[in-house]
């Protein structure tokens, strides 16, 4: 499980096609402190962590690798993943870590597209089209998980939702290089998803 606060801005080293996708991801994090089998949130997407080292530089970087699924890949953006691609990373909740965003599992229900940007003041506003199939569990004031993001909707009208970047989100997350058109992996709020599949049953 993960909260949406993004610790760490990691980048794409390698990709290579090993019957699954791998990809080995660049990070600030101490490599020395995750162990083979950790879960690591990245772009949102709960992965497993099959190998790390230490690479060299100043400061020195980690880096960390993780095997993909087909089935992932088909239901994500990890398809348009490159080399040097920056990703929100955030490590699995441990219990009484701070719970500072909403619970997010990291498994994500399918891809938004950015439709809109309006600056706000020092505030981005950005609009986002999300699938036709999860447009139902997305509430003005509810949560939502983009690129593995903990944010707070501000209006929705049909299957398009108004999201506002404040200058600190945009600065510690990739969120600060966003433009019309990207696909944002979207996983909406678990409690939105069973208070509908409860009215279905009502």
């Amino acid at each position: 499980m993960f909260t949406g606060i993004v610790t760490d801005v990691g980048r794409v080293l390698e990709l290579r096609q090993e019957g699954d996708l791998r990809a080995r991801i660049g990070t600030g994090y101490d490599v020395g402190s995750i162990d083979i089998g950790a879960s690591i949130a990245c772009e949102g997407v709960c992965l497993t962590v099959v190998d790390r080292g230490a690479a060299g530089g100043t400061p020195p970087q980690g880096w960390f690798d993780v095997q993909i699924s087909a089935e992932t890949v088909s239901k994500s953006n990890l398809s348009g993943w490159h080399v040097g691609k920056r990703l929100n990373l955030e490590r699995a909740l441990k219990v009484g870590d701070e719970l500072g965003g909403h619970i997010v599992s990291g498994h994500v229900d399918g891809v938004a597209e950015v439709v809109g940007l309006r600056p706000e003041g020092d505030s981005l506003r950005v609009t986002f089209r999300a699938p036709e199939a999860l447009a139902k569990f997305i509430a003005p004031k509810g949560s939502v998980a983009l690129n593995g993001t903990s944010l707070t909707v501000n209006e929705v009208e049909g299957r398009e939702f108004g999201i506002n970047f404040i200058p600190h989100t945009r600065a510690v997350t990739t969120w600060g290089e966003v433009a019309v058109g990207d696909a944002a992996n979207l996983e909406v709020d678990t409690m939105a998803r069973y208070v509908a599949r409860l009215r279905e049953w009502g």
